[in-house]
């Protein structure tokens, strides 16, 4: 289902951002679009919405059971609006983005679906869910420069960390219950990445609300919305394994000629399976049994 604009998506299927969890996608580029799409699909979200540039096909079975919407994900501050305007249409549902080649995992996911996650997750009272961006890697640079690759790719298996959320309104006190987090390619190639770009953190489950606004850093201006769990215990997280950040570093000018393989002692290929990034600590189920 092919829409011109965000705004002819709006006034066209507005109903479909009611019958259950929503995915955006954003496109930046050719790398592993459907495989993106199908997987969201798979795990269960209702409707899927993929913002993508007109210059780009989608295979024919997703382009009868997705929404496409022409659009430049590159634009400075173009997610943030559309996944804003997105939320204000359809306050009440839970809704999730991400870009293409992110693939998201939550505990169970094999055999629960997404929608069966947010709604334990709503009788928790939670309005949204932390998210930990894992970057993924082909491990042959030769074979694959672009960094993306399904049969081979990797992942860092330690080096995360988390610092305390400083309040800039409040003399610079820690926030509560909010942590920055670091690792991976971000954390090992950091003098590629701006200094503002190096959290791994993101907060991709939501559920939308009047007034809600997403920024630029992946939080919201509710700040309830950005705390990793609740007062009384921990609550589930869930994790984005992504080719992003990789296939960023191999295509920029001035780090491609300087990375020769994402690869060192801490890598392990990557299992496809929640299993793997539980044992790792990239997520965790919370009371979710």
């Amino acid at each position: 289902m092919q829409h011109k604009t965000l705004t002819d998506f709006l006034s066209s299927a507005r109903n479909s951002l009611q019958g259950g969890a929503v995915a955006m996608v954003f496109v930046e580029d050719a790398a592993e679009v459907a495989s993106t799409l199908r997987h969201h699909q798979q795990i269960g979200f209702a409707t899927i919405v993929v913002f993508m540039p007109d210059a780009l096909t989608l295979p024919r079975d997703l382009q009868d059971t997705a929404h496409r919407i022409d659009f430049d994900a590159t634009a400075d501050g173009a997610v943030e609006a559309a996944v804003n305007s997105v939320a204000a249409a359809a306050p009440g549902t839970w809704m999730y983005y991400c870009y293409n080649a992110e693939y998201l995992f939550f505990p169970f996911c094999e055999t629960r679906t997404v929608g069966e996650m947010l709604a334990f997750h709503t009788e928790e009272r939670r309005d949204a869910m932390l998210t930990y961006v894992v970057d993924l890697y082909a491990d042959d640079l030769g074979a694959h420069p672009d960094a993306v690759s399904l049969d081979r790719a990797h992942l860092d298996r330690s080096g995360y960390y988390a610092l305390a959320r400083k309040d800039p309104s409040e003399n610079w006190a820690p926030k509560e219950r909010q942590l920055d987090f670091f690792g991976g390619l971000r954390w090992r190639f950091e003098e590629h990445v701006p200094y503002h770009r190096r959290k791994i953190d993101r907060i991709a489950l939501f559920r939308a609300k009047p007034g809600l606004e997403l920024r630029s850093d992946h939080t919201f201006s509710d700040e309830e919305y950005n705390t990793f769990a609740c007062p009384w215990h921990h609550n589930i997280t869930a994790a984005i394994c992504s080719f992003r950040t990789a296939k960023a570093l191999k295509s920029n000018a001035g780090s491609r000629h300087r990375i020769e393989t994402f690869k060192w002692h801490n890598s392990a290929p990557f299992e496809w399976h929640s299993r793997q990034l539980l044992d790792l600590g990239l997520m965790e189920p919370g009371q979710w049994f």
